[in-house]
């Protein structure tokens, strides 16, 4: 397929064929990076303790903010070279390529350093106990040693997709996957490295795919490629880049934000296996959100088109066949989260009290499950016509204004249970707003077609 083909594509290829010809590829580049934070999970969980999967926990917050500063400039690098490459300015392309990789390396490095001299303190604040800091500590000191292959590998994953090598880009995520799964379990059975295993695994198989990246972009023929000149910052691309990628970045900011709030209230309320508990039941859950967002980066070049070429009936429809899949997708969490808890619970542990904390709570997070698939996809559909404003209330919905009160409020009554409510509670409120807020845009649309 050229890419002259692309537009009448999709303005007139059927629906249904270009959801799954778009979205397939995304979905498997998605559920490839949650399965990359389960295997980690499930190895340490049974290799390691209990409590080792408490620590893992714990550095949730501290993945969140290092993936934030990788999507500040990933994501606004990726948009940058699409644009550029579009208008056929392929040394502005070839600049941003070059700032990715300076802007990467200056970030991963303060952001290790700082990060390694305050390590205690903030494992601390993220919920870290005396049984868990240990775990946590030896856990992230490798992580952070490693954080400038970490953003490099997800910066140039982001350029390689956004440069016309979508294909090129999942299946160096799914090579990642693969070899992070394959040493695990040598690193943590075999070798007896402990957590420490499952951390360097981490980072030797992101760097693995790195020198894959590195090799791709330093071919000559290839359209955009490493060369003399590009390897130093400019400020105007920096600002454009930062200024693109800021919306992620803050999402990223509140869900470490969030994770801080629910592993202090569980260790609070029920202690240090709770926040493990609590680790579980994300690794869980979040695999299932990953296929809708995969979903959803299939849906958006399909409305936006048709969209702005007014083909309304067709913007519509993609909204109607993507939320039906999302839902279909999130059901299926809710049934396997309320009818087998305990048979999830032992992918990742043997541990019988963790197993019962984690039973307990996944079994309340998921209740409204079937609805937040269609929140997911609103909100993404209105960023793919433009109404970015709306699309950052809907995600603040969830994420900010309806969670935070509750993680605050509802644990001085209900205590763990509270905890584990804030989540429903804010999955159906924010699918209340979504659903409105796309009746009344739906209404509009048909007002415009007429």
């Amino acid at each position: 397929m050229t890419n002259q083909n692309i537009p009448t594509e999709l303005g007139t290829e059927k629906i249904s064929k270009l959801l799954r010809q778009y979205a397939i590829p995304a979905i498997i580049a998605m559920t490839a990076s949650s399965l990359y934070n389960m295997v980690d999970s499930i190895f340490i969980g049974h290799g390691v303790g209990a409590l080792a999967i408490s620590g893992l926990a714990v550095t949730f917050p501290f993945m969140n903010i290092s993936a934030a500063f990788g999507t500040l400039v990933g994501v606004g690098a990726s948009t940058l070279v699409s644009v550029r490459l579009g208008q056929k300015d392929y040394a502005s392309a070839q600049k941003v390529l070059g700032n990715v990789i300076v802007l990467n390396i200056i970030i991963g490095i303060v952001f290790m350093i700082v990060s390694l001299i305050f390590m205690d303190s903030i494992l601390y604040f993220f919920g870290a106990g005396e049984e868990t800091v240990a775990y946590a500590r030896e856990y992230m000191i490798i992580i952070l040693l490693g954080n400038v292959v970490t953003h490099l590998y997800f910066g140039l994953n982001n350029v390689l997709r956004a440069s016309g090598h979508p294909r090129k880009a999942m299946m160096l995520t799914v090579l990642t996957v693969a070899l992070n799964t394959l040493l695990d379990p040598l690193f943590i059975f075999v070798f007896k490295w402990g957590i420490q295993g499952a951390a360097i695994a981490t980072v030797l198989s992101q760097f693995v795919s790195l020198v894959c990246q590195l090799n791709l972009f330093n071919d000559k023929r290839a359209l955009l490629h490493f060369q003399q000149g590009i390897f130093k910052v400019d400020l105007r691309l920096a600002k454009d880049m930062f200024a693109i990628g800021l919306s992620p970045f803050l999402m990223n900011v509140a869900s470490c934000f969030i994770v801080i709030l629910i592993n202090n209230g569980m260790k609070a309320h029920s202690g240090d296996l709770a926040i493990g508990a609590f680790g579980i039941v994300n690794r869980f859950s979040f695999m299932f959100i990953m296929i809708v967002l995969g979903l959803n980066q299939g849906m958006q070049p399909i409305a936006g088109f048709n969209y702005g070429a007014r083909n309304f009936a067709r913007v519509q429809e993609v909204l109607r066949l993507t939320i039906l899949f999302a839902i279909i997708v999130t059901t299926s969490s809710f049934l396997i989260g309320e009818f087998f808890p305990e048979a999830v619970a032992r992918m990742f542990t043997g541990e019988e009290e963790l197993i019962g904390l984690s039973v307990y709570g996944l079994r309340i997070t998921v209740m409204f499950y079937p609805l937040i698939g269609a929140q997911i996809v609103i909100s993404s559909f209105f960023q793919s016509i433009g109404k970015a404003g709306k699309a950052i209330i809907l995600s603040l919905t969830r994420q900010v204004i309806v969670m935070i009160p509750c993680l605050i409020v509802l644990p001085k009554f209900y205590g763990v249970t509270g905890v584990w409510a804030s989540m429903p509670v804010s999955d159906f409120i924010a699918f209340i707003v979504s659903t409105s807020m796309i009746y009344y845009q739906l209404k509009k649309i048909k007002t415009e077609a007429l």
